[in-house]
């Protein structure tokens, strides 16, 4: 669960790919690139779909607060391809982590049973972390309501 990441904690080290904002297709990104800026690290569990896309508009929406104060990026186990066509579709400024080894999720702990009609699945649980420039975990927005998200990354910033 993303509640066993607490605040005050350090936030675990990744090495992924990205694509969007300043980063071409093919870039690598480790959070030790990120030290000494704060970042939001905000987790989704799919491209394109409507809470995810609300989400990410709102974040879009907002952008000019939140990149005076800070480094966003979504990560989702979607391909690199599929954020490249979900970026471009919704004019997104920032970039998307591809976690398609779900080896962030798991580390951030919102790799988890979820369930829909009924039935239950392995998904990723909409949660978004706040990373001090000293790499500790400032704030954890646990299940996120996409209409709610800018709300509280503005305030946590």
């Amino acid at each position: 669960m993303s509640n066993s990441l607490k605040v005050g904690g350090k936030a675990p080290a990744f090495h992924a790919s990205v694509i969007g904002g300043n980063y071409e297709s093919g870039s690598k990104l480790k959070l030790s690139d990120l030290k000494a800026e704060t970042v939001v690290l905000y987790f989704y569990p799919k491209d394109d779909t409507p809470g995810c896309t609300k989400q990410a508009c709102a974040l879009r929406d907002g952008w000019k607060q939140i990149a005076e104060k800070a480094r966003v990026f979504g990560v989702s186990i979607d391909s690199v391809r599929s954020h490249e066509k979900f970026i471009k579709k919704h004019e997104l400024p920032f970039p998307l982590i591809s976690d398609e080894d779900m080896a962030i999720v798991n580390a951030y702990g919102v790799w988890v049973e979820k369930s829909m009609y009924g039935k239950t699945y392995m998904g990723t649980e909409r949660t978004t972390f706040i990373i001090g420039p000293d790499g500790k975990i400032k704030a954890v927005f646990p299940k996120v309501k996409p209409d709610q998200h800018l709300d509280l990354v503005l305030s946590a910033l």
